[in-house]
């Protein structure tokens, strides 16, 4: 979902961790209004991983083992094949962007907290709204 307008002002400034309200997700008719939202990660205007452990929202050089961001692999070219091996306490330099989003900050990965009044399969449309899911009573007829 997009976070368009002065919905995205709202995000600015928080880190990796805080809560949100889901209303300013989306547009209309398919907000996450009442739903409570935990930023996990995201990513920048050129692909870089956001990371919880950097204060700012400044890119940093890290030397890092795999984890978020760095696989930890590394390719081998033998005989005209190229081979991946993962050793163990390989570790390389990455940059990386902070964990408080910023302006340049294009991918914001959200995970639910708490639930609202709608399902997500009708906020989404997957499910017509007027569709009541019949419960099957106890007595047989």
């Amino acid at each position: 979902m997009d976070i368009t307008g002065s919905n995205y002002n709202h995000f600015l400034g928080k880190k990796i961790g805080d809560s949100v309200d889901g209303m300013f997700v989306g547009e209309g008719d398919k907000t996450l209004s009442g739903y409570k939202l935990e930023i996990t990660g995201g990513s920048d205007l050129t692909g870089r991983p956001m990371r919880p452990e950097l204060e700012g929202s400044a890119i940093k050089s890290v030397l890092t083992t795999a984890g978020t961001g760095y696989k930890g692999k590394r390719y081998v070219k033998k005989k005209g094949r190229v081979y991946r091996y993962k050793y163990d306490g390989l570790r390389k330099r990455r940059r990386f962007r902070g964990s408080v989003i910023s302006q340049d900050t294009r991918q914001i990965n959200l995970k639910i907290v708490e639930s609202g009044n709608r399902s997500l399969d009708a906020i989404f449309g997957l499910v017509e709204e007027s569709e009541t899911v019949e419960e099957p009573s106890g007595e047989e007829e």
